[in-house]
Order: C-alpha cells, then sequence, then structure tokens
C-alpha cells in the first residue's frame, strides 16, 4: 500500500496564498520566479492575540497582525476609498483651471488618504505629497524642471484616482530623498511594496497607466536605495506580455509610450549594477527605431533617461551586435550646450563599456569575447586614457554649469552617475594618473552630498573604492554588488 502524501506547510507565502506547489528555494523559490510574481520568502509572521507589541512598527498595538499583505476593502473602508478618489478629482480640476503643473495653495489637505496603515501619520501626506510634485519629482528626469515634454507631472493626481499604491509609492519617494526621514524610510516602504503587490495581483486582465506607473517609481526607489527591484520590472513585463500591449506604440497612447520607454531604459543592458534577473531586451523588442520622423527639427529626447532616442538605440545593442565605431559615428542630435556634453559623455563611455567589457554580468563574460577589443584595434578610435580624460571633461562641465545660479533649472546632473561609473571602472588607466580617481571621487561625493538626499551616489562609490582595491580584471563590478545583495541603477 502506498503512503498517502503529506501536505507540507513550508512553501513560500505565494505558494501558500494561491495554493500552488513551492520548489522551497531560497531565498526566493523559483515557481514565484517563473509566474514573474514576487516572492514574500518564508519568514515566520508573528501574531498575538491579548497583550501589547513593545517593538517594530508595531508598537502599541493591541490587535493581531493578520498578514502583510491588506485584505480586500469592504463597506466602510471600500466608501472611505471612493470619497478619496473624489477628492483627488477635485485636486485635479483646480490644477487645470489654474493652469498650473502642481496643486494650488489650498488644495493640499484634499489629498489626505482615510486607508493609511495606522503606522503611518496621514497628516504629513498631504505635506509630503505636495512637496513630491513640487520638487522631488524632479529626481525622475534628466531634461530641464520646466519641460514641457515631461508627462508625468501633469497626470499624476489623476493617476492617484487609478492607483492607490502610486499615491503612496510617490510619498515614500519622497521620504526617501528627505535627509530627515531617511530613519523611517523602511516603515513607508513596506507599506507601500504590500499597497503595490496587493494591486499588480488583481492586474491579470489589464495594467492600468496607475499601477505601471506605481511599479516604475517602485523599481526607481530601489535604483536609488540599492533595494533589489527587477523582479517587479520582470512582473510588470510578463503580464505586459500576456496583454500584447507591447506590440506597437501606435496602438497605445502617447502617455503609455512613454511609460514603455521608461520601462525600456531601466532595462537597457549595462545601466544596472548587480542586476538578479536577467535583461529583457524590452527597448531593443518595442522602442527602438521610434525616433522623430525630422530630427533636426524638433527634439527627440527622451525625458527620462535625458539621452536622444536614437543614441538609446545603440545603447540597446550592447553585446547585441554594437561596436565602438557605432557609438563613434554617431550623428549626434539637436539640444542645448548642456545636452550635449552629456550625450558626448554618454557616447565615449559606450565605446569604453564595449571596448573593456567592465559592465558584464558574470553569466555574460564567455559570451563572443572576440567582440571584446575589435574595435579597438581601428587606429582611427583614440586611446582608453583620451576617452577618459574627455568624458570626465563633459561631466565637469555639466556640473559647473548645474551649479551656477543660471543652471538651477536643470536637471542633467541627474544623468551623470552611467558615464561617471564607467569612467571609474578604469582601473589601469586611473592608477596611471590618480587624479582622475580623485575627480570621480569629489564629484560623487558633492551630488550625494546636493540638495536632494541620495543614497545611490554614496553606493556607487563604495563599490568603486572596493573595486580599486583590487588588481585590475580580477573581480567583476557585479559581484561585489551581489555580495552586499544590492542592486543599483545608473540613471
Amino acid at each position: 500500500m502506498s503512503t498517502p502524501g503529506r501536505r507540507t506547510h513550508q512553501g513560500c507565502w505565494t505558494c501558500k496564498a494561491r495554493r500552488r506547489k513551492c520548489d522551497r528555494a531560497r531565498p526566493t523559490c523559483q515557481v514565484c520566479a517563473e509566474r514573474g510574481v514576487a516572492c514574500e520568502g518564508y519568514d515566520v509572521r508573528l501574531r498575538w492575540g491579548t497583550g501589547i507589541a513593545s517593538r517594530g512598527r508595531f508598537t502599541g498595538a493591541d490587535a493581531p497582525a493578520e498578514s502583510s499583505i491588506p485584505s480586500r476593502l469592504q463597506g466602510r473602508q471600500r466608501d472611505l476609498l471612493r470619497e478619496r478618489k473624489r477628492q483627488l478629482h477635485v485636486a485635479d480640476q483646480v490644477r487645470e483651471s489654474s493652469g498650473s503643473e502642481i496643486l494650488v495653495e489650498g488644495t493640499e489637505e484634499l489629498l489626505l488618504s482615510p486607508l493609511l496603515s495606522e503606522t503611518w501619520k496621514p497628516n504629513h501626506y498631504a505635506e509630503l505629497f505636495s512637496d513630491f510634485l513640487s520638487s522631488g519629482i524632479n529626481v525622475l528626469h534628466s531634461t530641464t524642471m520646466h519641460d514641457g515634454e515631461i508627462p508625468l507631472k501633469v497626470r499624476l493626481p489623476g493617476l492617484c484616482q487609478q492607483s492607490e499604491a502610486l499615491y503612496q509609492i510617490c510619498i515614500t519617494l519622497q521620504v526617501s530623498i528627505r535627509p530627515d526621514l531617511k530613519s523611517q524610510f523602511f516603515e513607508y516602504f513596506d507599506a507601500a511594496l504590500n499597497k503595490f503587490r496587493s494591486e499588480l495581483a488583481q492586474s491579470e486582465a489589464y495594467l492600468e497607466d496607475g499601477t505601471l506607473t506605481a511599479g516604475l517609481l517602485l523599481c526607481t526607489i530601489g535604483i536609488m536605495q540599492g533595494i533589489p527591484w527587477t523582479m517587479h520590472l520582470r512582473g510588470m513585463y510578463n503580464i505586459l506580455q500576456s496583454q500584447s500591449v507591447t506590440r506597437s506604440h501606435d496602438q497605445v497612447s502617447p502617455f503609455r509610450a512613454h511609460l514603455l520607454e521608461v520601462m525600456g531604459i531601466m532595462d537597457l543592458p549595462t545601466f544596472a549594477i548587480g542586476r538578479k534577473h536577467p535583461y529583457l531586451g524590452f527597448w531593443r523588442q518595442y522602442c527602438r527605431n521610434r525616433s522623430m520622423p525630422v530630427p533636426s527639427e524638433q527634439y527627440d529626447v527622451e525625458v527620462m533617461s535625458g539621452l536622444p532616442r536614437s543614441l538609446v538605440d545603440i545603447f540597446s545593442c550592447i553585446y547585441e551586435g554594437a561596436t565602438e565605431r557605432d557609438f563613434w559615428d554617431w550623428p549626434g542630435s539637436r539640444g542645448c550646450f548642456l545636452q550635449c556634453q552629456l550625450w558626448e559623455a554618454y557616447r565615449l563611455a559606450g565605446m569604453l563599456v564595449i571596448r573593456h567589457g567592465a559592465l558584464r554580468l558574470p553569466s555574460e563574460l564567455d559570451d563572443n569575447p572576440a567582440q571584446r577589443g575589435q574595435s579597438q584595434r581601428q587606429s582611427a578610435l583614440p586611446t582608453t586614457a583620451v576617452i577618459i580624460t574627455r568624458l570626465l571633461s563633459c561631466v565637469d562641465a555639466i556640473y559647473r554649469a548645474s551649479s551656477e545660479a543660471e543652471g538651477k533649472d536643470t536637471l542633467i546632473i541627474n544623468a551623470i552617475p552611467y558615464p561617471v561609473f564607467v569612467a571609474g571602472l578604469q582601473s589601469d588607466a586611473l592608477n596611471k594618473d590618480p587624479e582622475l580617481r580623485d575627480f570621480i571621487r569629489r564629484i560623487l561625493l558633492a551630488i550625494a552630498e546636493g540638495p536632494f538626499w541620495n543614497k545611490q551616489y554614496r553606493l556607487l562609490l563604495d563599490l568603486l573604492e572596493e573595486y580599486w582595491t583590487y588588481p585590475e580584471n580580477n573581480i567583476n563590478i557585479h559581484e561585489i554588488a551581489q555580495s552586499r545583495g544590492i542592486e543599483l541603477g545608473l540613471f
């Protein structure tokens, strides 16, 4: 007689909730990874009946914490959600009638959310959200503060009517760049993450613009904080693929096309450090070769990266056929002086990445080894030392201009992590000219201590400092990041 199978209670929380068999892989199960959903892990979830919690995020609570995932809204809570959406709609109408890109004075109180966890402080929410709309949102773009082509500023209040998660994530992002609130960041982040997971689980039929925006901003928080984020990118990608909405930009609205481009930028090869999930090839498949018909007559700049789409097209093909010559022969695009400096720095950084392969993932190091150094043998191209010097001179010009009074409205300084970090990986050239290394150190420190507290730049410098302690080519920069359990973006 066969022994009946015994039910296991040791699976991850996600598989338990969905009543699926779990392979119990650590730290996250492969069942969730293959389905494109975030694995909630195996940590014990404590509950208590009577008594009061004395430590942690539930300090003072006298009721059990049933789950970290919010329950479905019922009764009174559903009515409060409808009221908050109505208030957001009123605030959006006031903003439109005023002709302003941000909320006018007197409408902040409309943004108070009555559905927040007890651990959150609702009296601060309106202030934080208003601050995000007026200034914090600027960390997301690399053009100018007053660029009319930035679509998120004017649409955000309306999108928050679609997505409760988006509203909470905006506030969390604002907390993340406030030095005085950084000790509270993870409390806000946990609540926002759980709200997003709950919302995403209900989006199998269609991924609304609000939820997609929430996911991209959640990835941004991870990029800036070193918190793993590529699993969110993959989860949204799997939903989009099942909906077949990524086939053509002609079939989606301009704002939806913008969101897809942002997703493509986040997925670009060599634009992330310590990446845990492989590249999706999103830009190459769905955004490539979609430049303006006549780029000489109008701007053709992707507003998040601050780069011309034609240049992003080349970056999307790194290790997929792009060569140094492609970057060297790039014809350029129309823009202001600072934009041209930024694009020159990226063009030169792309040449270094292909020449030395310093940003290849460990799993890709044996792929097409002949491609590395292929263009280096072409005598018309400059030496590595010359490229680094020219690249850093462009960065210096951007930093100096951004620090002057007339450059205060530019956001181009947001885009310099990539070329600076790529230059920092050229250990051989930096050892021969220590002043270049000192400049890289100074520029990253200066930005990290700028108006917005940004952990990203400090983490990038910490990675470089450790990388510089090893002999050249003895360690991969991704291995250093992965040993610390962090994922960082270079944009």
